[in-house]
Formats: C-alpha cells, sequence, structure tokens
C-alpha cells in the first residue's frame, strides 16, 4: 500500500504539471504568463476580493501578488479601486478588457480538457471530480 500512496502521489504532482505546461502554451499566444492568468482566473470567480485576500488564497506573498497585480492594471486587464470602509484596502476587479481574455481562457481551457480527459466516460469524470474534491478537502484540513 505504501508504494501505491507514493505511486498516486508522484501522479497528481506529475498530472498537474503537465496539464499547467500544455495550459501555458495555449495561453502563450495571449500573451498571458502562468501568473498572470492564473490570477485572472481567480479574480474572474472573486470579483472585488480584497488583496491580501487573494494572496491568501493563491498562497503567495502579498509583494508577489503585487507585483503580478501591478502588471495585470497596467496592461488594462484589472482595476484596483479603494474600499469605500478603509481606503487603506484595495480591492481588485476585471477591467472590460480582461472579459474578452476569460473567454479565451475557457475556451483554451474546453480544448485542453477533451485532450485530458479523452476516454472518460461522463461517470468515470463524476468520479475522478468527486475524488479530487475529496483529496483537496483532505489536504485543507491538514
Amino acid at each position: 500500500m505504501d508504494t501505491l500512496d507514493l505511486r498516486i502521489g508522484f501522479l497528481l504532482h506529475d498530472v498537474s504539471r503537465l496539464r499547467r505546461s500544455a495550459f501555458d502554451q495555449l495561453m502563450k499566444p495571449l500573451g498571458v504568463t502562468r501568473s498572470q492568468w492564473w490570477v485572472v482566473a481567480h479574480i474572474s470567480r472573486n470579483e472585488g476580493i480584497m488583496q491580501r485576500e487573494l494572496a491568501t488564497l493563491l498562497d503567495i506573498g502579498k509583494v508577489t501578488l503585487g507585483a503580478i497585480i501591478d502588471r495585470l492594471e497596467t496592461s488594462g486587464l484589472i482595476e484596483r479601486k479603494s474600499n469605500p470602509d478603509d481606503r487603506r484596502v484595495w480591492q481588485i476587479y476585471l477591467a472590460p478588457a480582461a472579459h474578452d481574455l476569460i473567454r479565451e481562457m475557457r475556451k483554451a481551457e474546453k480544448k485542453l480538457n477533451r485532450t485530458v480527459l479523452k476516454g472518460f466516460s461522463p461517470e468515470e469524470r463524476a468520479g475522478l471530480a468527486d475524488m479530487l474534491t475529496r483529496v483537496k478537502k483532505n489536504l485543507r484540513k491538514e
């Protein structure tokens, strides 16, 4: 069992790495780096999130995130707005230009998912999603 558990760990790592690399290749023509598409994707699901909360969610440092946010703001993809209740706090929103990028990212993800999940039945896909969700919950408890 220890050997199987170790193999599962390596497989999870390898699959995650390969999927990120494949998605990076799909994003390259759009001029978006991994860190940028990762941040934009999370902002699209959490419009108005505070910058410090986003850093926690992404598990990256505030300074690192600040630099990414600066680049995204300069490129016109996101907007920082001060919180009306506390002007020291920044909230992050997608700029109008980002909505086109999000559409392209979703198209690319659908294309990648067709490749990644080729040969899996709908039941197998649902089972895989359930198992990975359970793994994620277990890791968050640690």
